[in-house]
Parts: structure tokens; sequence; C-alpha cells
């Protein structure tokens, strides 16, 4: 069994990572890890996450509170929002947040990551939705993030920045990794005269790839609300924010929702 000393330095190598890669900058973004029912490690507040050491991580219970922290440290602001994927997903055994660069930005833009362009993307990740803005550090952020956390294990954070979850810290990190190197493939992409996207059918054969694996986590091969509703999913009309948990089952899908694909729909055939 791996020592808390040992998770602790994980954190802060996987802290190191994410600021060398540019994915934080000053003191922002935050990691935490489960260790017991009740017990969890996290980085704390006002801290560069590439320069931690071990003494700096600090302990929380379920609620957020602290069980221990050095002096001079206290937890992230933003574990209310780490405490509720735990709540929501017990598989979850670390969060990692950060602002990756191009993530970010299509974060800001309003633009969520469901255009299918690359195999690894698609069974990694399916699509990434855009969790409405929330003000840090409040129960907004937590709110907003909720009803996406049974469909995915990627959220971008409207004005903010990602939000990635896993089995493992290392599962949880290398999610980030694909959540940025996906948004960057397609602004580069865009930027060329826009992406060639997969087919339908390749799309379900990476699907059912992923399902053969037997890969861990959320993911919209198994999900998808839209598809579930004998609608299109979410790669066929760029609606990746529909795919949520308070979508409904099939039979109570809203007008609304009916009405957003529709006219998604329209507007790519140019009517």
């Amino acid at each position: 069994m791996t020592s808390e000393y040992e998770i602790k330095k994980q954190i802060c190598e996987i802290g190191k990572r994410i600021y060398d890669k540019g994915m934080v900058a000053a003191n922002d973004g935050n990691i935490s890890v489960k260790i017991g029912d009740n017990q969890f490690l996290c980085t704390p507040t006002g801290v560069s996450k590439g320069f931690m050491t071990p003494e700096f991580i600090c302990k929380v219970d379920g609620e957020g509170k602290v069980i221990q922290a050095n002096p001079g440290f206290k937890p992230s602001s933003e574990i209310k929002m780490h405490m509720r994927v735990y709540k929501k997903r017990p598989d979850v055994k670390a969060v990692v947040h950060a602002h990756p660069l191009y993530a970010t930005g299509f974060a800001i833009a309003g633009i969520p990551l469901s255009q299918p362009i690359m195999p690894e993307a698609v069974i990694a990740l399916g699509c990434v939705p855009i969790a409405e803005y929330g003000t840090p550090s409040t129960e907004e952020i937590p709110d907003a993030v909720e009803k996406y956390l049974q469909h995915f294990d990627a959220v971008l954070l409207e004005n903010h920045g990602a939000l990635t979850f896993s089995d493992s810290l290392l599962n949880a990190y290398h999610k980030m990794e694909s959540v940025e190197f996906y948004a960057r493939l397609l602004y580069i992409s865009n930027q060329l005269g826009g992406p060639k996207e997969l087919s339908k059918a390749q799309v379900e054969r990476l699907y059912e790839i992923r399902r053969q694996f037997g890969l861990k986590g959320k993911h919209p091969a198994n999900l998808c609300v839209n598809n579930k509703a004998g609608l299109p999913g979410c790669y066929s009309t760029g609606l990746c924010n529909t795919c949520s948990a308070d979508a409904g089952d099939a039979d109570n899908v809203s007008e609304d929702l009916v009405a957003q694909i529709t006219k998604k729909v329209m507007e790519q055939l140019g009517k």
C-alpha cells in the first residue's frame, strides 16, 4: 500500500508537470487524491504548483475541513469542487484542475470540445462539455459541474479552465493532457481551413473498441443522452453540452433540447 508521504510526493510531481507544461500560471490550479473513506490529500492555496514539496500538502475530510496541515498552509479554496466530484463519483480517486491554454481558450469562447477529429481523443474522452460559469471558491462551480459528472471524466469550466478526474492521480493528469492536446489540435486544424471529422460509423467503431478495452470511467460511448433519446449524438450536432445528467431519460427529453439540436443541425446544413 502506498504511504501518504509517497502520495504527497506524487502530487508534487504532477503539480510540477502541469506548471512546466504551462497549464497553470503563478499559484493557479489544484490537485487532490482520495486516500480513505473520508480522507483526502490536496494542494494548498496560494502556492505555485511547480515548487511544492510534500510538507505543503494538506489533509482534509469529505467536507473539505482540515484534518492536518502544516503551519502556513491551508487547503485550496476550490476544494468544494473536488469534494463534489468525489461525492457523486465513488469510482474517482483523484481530481486535477488546471488552466491549460488552448482548452481554457475554448472554455472562454464557449465552445465545447465536441468534434471527432482523432481516434485517441474519441476513445479517451468522447467529447468535453462546458460547465456554466461559477464564482471560484463558492458552491456555484460544484453545482455547475455536478450535472456532467455521470457522463464525462473531463469538463471545461466556462471562463475558467478545465477539470479532469479518474481512478488514479496519473490517469487524472493524463486526461488533462489529452484535453489540452485535443483542444490544441482542434484550434490548429481550424486555422488550416477546418478539421475533416471522423464519420459517424468511424466514431461508433471507436466507441466499440473502447467498450472492448473495458476502459474505466464515464464516456458517451455508453451514456450519451441524445443517442438514448433516438436523437443525433454529441458528435453529430456539436451539442456536447446536451449530454448532461439533468437531461433526463429518453422519455423526458424536453422540447427545448429538441429545439436546440434541430437549430444546430439546420445551421450546419446552411438553412
